[in-house]
């Protein structure tokens, strides 16, 4: 009963911490130079130095004209209520046009990218776990062996490699972009442009040919952190005074590490699970511009350097719910794992 009171709670929580995010953003947004009503006078001004002589002036374009901007842009009413029109009637920003994209809302944009992060960060999330975990469990079985200082020098080496640089480095050895190295994978992008007439093994092989050097970088980032979080819990707990009972009492090493350290080990690892909501901005914008990967990072990366802000009001909004969420996930996630855990006053 505690538990459902206390994840009731969060849950509640959930709307003044998302409040409190959107309308912090909201107002940077509304007050950093370069919005869209000077973007569009810009424009203005640009189209009548370059074309015809019946062009608009760039003299004509005076207060009264840059006003009308304005209300149309709807930056001639209070930001409280801008935000509030921008929340409710605009349904957080999903069903306003773009200032960048012609005739396309906030939302076709985000619908269009989900797919594409989603499933670089799905594949990046569960590949991390499924090499991380076994890595740090035979670490922390082998402490102090040479496979646990080799694989400590190869983990740090990679870690120690920023994701983008490491991506263009593959692309650079692996893309046929330098002569003498090999033409493997495709230089980047998220699938080709004959894919739809590929047979269903092609799509397959297409896809996998796309994803592998992202999904590379995808995992550098949290490899090593990973790792060692699990080697560390492991041998944590395997110093435990309840390891050496369970061996006082007949148990062998191998039931006492793996029926009784081990799901204690996973706790911190748990932390982790909710990020699963997350996934699909799980990758570097760094790494999707590398990549050419028409995803959600590399648009709100557009939509920032544009100052496009109804698009990046809406990235923020969506993160933010999905993220709030994950830390509730997270804290199911340590229940599952060990039920002894009581948020209201510890174990």
């Amino acid at each position: 009963m505690e538990r459902l009171e206390y994840f009731i709670r969060r849950l509640l929580l959930v709307i003044p911490t998302f409040l409190g995010i959107t309308i912090s953003c909201f107002v940077i947004t509304q007050f950093v130079p370069g919005g869209p009503v000077e973007q569009y006078i810009l424009q203005m001004r640009a189209l009548s130095s370059t074309g015809p002589t019946t062009s608009l002036p760039s003299e004509a374009i005076g207060e009264e004209q840059r006003r009308a901007l304005e209300a149309h842009f709807g930056f001639d009413r209070p930001v409280l209520e801008r935000y509030w029109n921008w929340l409710w009637r605009d349904r957080m920003g999903m069903t306003v046009y773009s200032f960048r994209f012609t005739n396309r809302t906030v939302w076709d944009l985000i619908r269009e990218r989900f797919p594409v992060s989603l499933t670089f960060g799905i594949t990046g999330f569960v590949l991390s776990y499924l090499v991380c975990i076994p890595l740090g469990i035979a670490k922390a079985l082998r402490n102090g062996q040479r496979f646990d200082v080799i694989s400590s020098f190869i983990v740090f080496t990679g870690y120690a490699i920023p994701a983008f640089a490491f991506g263009m480095l593959l692309r650079m050895l692996f893309s046929g972009t330098v002569d003498g190295f090999w033409d493997i994978f495709p230089l980047g992008g998220f699938r080709s442009d004959d894919w739809e007439t590929l047979s269903l093994g092609g799509k397959i092989h297409d896809q996998f040919r796309h994803m592998f050097l992202p999904v590379l970088c995808y995992i550098i980032g949290n490899f090593a952190v990973l790792t060692l979080l699990m080697k560390n819990s492991l041998l944590e707990q395997i110093g435990q005074d309840y390891i050496r009972t369970v061996l006082a009492k007949g148990g062998t090493r191998k039931r006492a590490i793996w029926g009784h350290a081990l799901r204690n080990a996973l706790i911190p690892i748990a932390t982790g699970f909710g990020s699963i909501l997350t996934v699909m901005f799980a990758g570097s914008v760094l790494i999707e511009k590398v990549f050419d990967i028409p995803g959600m990072g590399l648009l709100s990366l557009d939509a920032v350097v544009t100052r496009d802000y109804m698009v990046f009001m809406g990235i923020v909004a969506v993160t933010s719910i999905l993220g709030l969420l994950g830390q509730i996930l997270s804290d199911f996630c340590y229940v599952l794992i060990d039920p002894r855990i009581n948020f209201t006053g510890g174990r």
